[in-house]
């Protein structure tokens, strides 16, 4: 299966309050955070790894290009204005009928992704299983309107209808989500949460997950969050 990473952002909020490493090469548990996605990628079945980098971090380019020397990662080195975009410039080599999509900052159990996989890879009536959870710590959260049988009804920038869930921010989809993200992206559309109500709107059928915590590395006491979320197993 074809897994893919945005690690292109620029990582602001951590620079402003202190902290000097890039992102992706911050560590957790030991581990750097692009490293920890990789090797989980590898042990759920990845045939290959795209990961896209903005241009001014070279040293993560640098790192990730060393990895890819005996892993299958392909490495796309492009500055972009959004995780959107970010998302588009890997889809071009998406070939896999399924794939799974996240940002290098998200944060979540191994087994809880494991069998996150193992459902959408035996899935067969919906379009796409997007990981979801009850657990807020968002500073936008999108609000996920879904029925009795997890089937997403709609994404929500406010929760005016108490939605139990937000979206994770992880993405597993089919082929046939590329398509519309080509046309989302020709017409101006410019954020993931209006990419992922166009899917809506278009008529793919959407299945939710749940996960019971994802954390988001955004500021550097997430650092901290994530570092204790990842003990108490």
């Amino acid at each position: 299966m074809d897994y893919a990473i945005i690690a292109a952002g620029e990582g602001s909020r951590l620079v402003q309050e202190g902290i000097k490493c890039p992102k992706p090469l911050i560590r957790l548990q030991g581990t750097a955070l692009i490293d920890r996605l990789i090797a989980i990628f590898m042990k759920n079945k990845a045939s290959s790894i795209h990961i896209i980098v903005n241009e001014e971090m070279e040293e993560v380019q640098k790192h990730i290009k060393a990895l890819a020397r005996d892993l299958p990662i392909n490495v796309l080195i492009k500055s972009t204005p959004s995780s959107m975009h970010s998302f588009y410039e890997l889809s071009k080599f998406i070939r896999g009928d399924k794939f799974c999509l996240t940002t290098v900052d998200t944060i979540f159990q191994e087994i809880e992704f494991e069998e996150y996989i193992k459902t959408f890879i035996k899935e067969g009536s919906f379009d796409g299983l997007m990981a979801v959870t009850d657990f807020i710590d968002d500073e936008k959260p999108l609000y996920v309107n879904v029925n009795d049988e997890f089937t997403i009804h709609n994404f929500y920038d406010t929760n005016e209808k108490e939605y139990k869930y937000v979206s994770g921010g992880i993405y597993c989809l089919k082929q046939n989500a590329i398509g519309l993200l080509e046309k989302a992206i020709a017409s101006g559309m410019f954020r993931m949460r209006n990419y992922q109500r166009y899917l809506i709107q278009e008529g793919l059928k959407l299945k939710a997950y749940p996960f019971s915590k994802i954390i988001d590395v955004d500021h550097a006491e997430d650092i901290q969050k994530a570092e204790y979320f990842l003990k108490t197993k």
